[in-house]
């Protein structure tokens, strides 16, 4: 059997592309010069993946702990991400016929308060027109039995000086990504609430579980998740990313199998999340996501949006524009 991820192993199942012409904004990818977990992941092998057949014109890069300074105050070392990807996003745009990294989502610490604002300053300076926003993940787990990022430290959310630093995003245009685990969802509605002025972004839909002490537990974990979604719909200033639920964590066991799934078993085990997500919020607050290399270990980018578009086949095509493209091209600013 080929190793879960690998070329091999991503190349038995390959489709015909669904709606290939459609324009396509992916507003959640990630990328590594250095390896890591997931390898090495630059321009490149970003281009193999956008290339695929689909019609994705730009792509959003978010935060995640790459080429971070390694020199001088600790509050500004994210700032050598934001430079590492300005440069990779300037190779971009030398070829008109792929993909371009149109928009740089960095990380700064929400605990400097209005203090982070000289963070967001240098981002902004190292960004050359590209820098967007912020994000500072809390995803938090005391149960010892996830292998993620997760960790026992408390959830960042309910600080007064994390809030003021959120209130300084919005105070300066920039929007706030994040992502944590199904059970602090209503810690986040409670951030929502407290700063209404800024612009958040939920990624991967507050990712649900299904390994470790949440294992066996998808139907219950369902239903809570579904009543804190419609509960945090309720904050205008937050925004839905549609996508980000084929990691190993989500318990769905992809990566463990002799192949990976095809776009229809895909949609069939994730459609009851994506329609109530977007039931809530609508397509205007809605953008789809591939969360690559990570979700990689679990499906091909071809399939993968192969199944996005096919859960969301008997929406209109305004509503489908505005979930694959527009949504993401007027919070990004792209």
């Amino acid at each position: 059997m080929a190793k879960p991820g690998s070329e091999e192993w991503l190349a038995s199942v390959v489709e015909d592309v669904v709606e290939p012409e459609r324009p396509i904004i992916d507003t959640h990818h990630h990328l590594w010069k250095t390896p890591s977990l997931w390898g090495t992941y630059e321009l490149d092998e970003l281009w193999a993946d956008t290339g695929s057949g689909h019609n994705i014109e730009k792509t959003i890069f978010i935060d995640c702990h790459s080429e971070y300074r390694t020199e001088g105050p600790s509050q500004l070392k994210p700032v050598g991400e934001t430079e590492y990807v300005a440069e990779v996003a300037a190779e971009s745009r030398k070829d008109s016929a792929r993909a371009t990294i149109a928009g740089i989502v960095g990380h700064a610490n929400m605990t400097l308060g209005s203090e982070v604002e000289e963070v967001l300053v240098e981002h902004e300076r190292a960004g050359n027109g590209l820098f967007r926003g912020i994000r500072h993940a809390g995803p938090s787990d005391d149960t010892g039995t996830l292998t993620n990022a997760g960790g026992r430290w408390p959830c960042p959310y309910g600080r007064d000086d994390f809030r003021e630093g959120v209130k300084t995003l919005g105070r300066m245009g920039y929007t706030y990504d994040t992502w944590h685990f199904f059970h602090q969802n209503q810690d986040y509605l409670a951030l929502a609430l407290a700063v209404p002025e800024t612009t958040m972004i939920l990624d991967h839909f507050g990712t649900p579980l299904g390994v470790g002490a949440y294992a066996g537990r998808q139907d219950e974990i369902f239903e809570q998740w579904k009543s804190d979604i419609a509960d945090i719909a309720q904050c205008p200033n937050v925004y839905a990313k549609l996508g980000g639920m084929a990691m190993p964590d989500n318990g769905f066991g992809w990566d463990q199998n002799d192949y990976p799934p095809s776009s229809d078993e895909f949609a069939e085990a994730q459609r009851p999340y994506y329609l109530h997500t977007i039931e809530c919020f609508g397509p205007d607050r809605c953008m789809f996501e591939s969360n690559f290399p990570v979700d990689r270990l679990s499906i091909s980018y071809q399939v993968l949006w192969n199944g996005f578009k096919k859960i969301v086949a008997n929406f209109s095509n305004e509503e489908k524009h505005a979930m694959f493209y527009g949504t993401a091209a007027r919070i990004y600013r792209v």
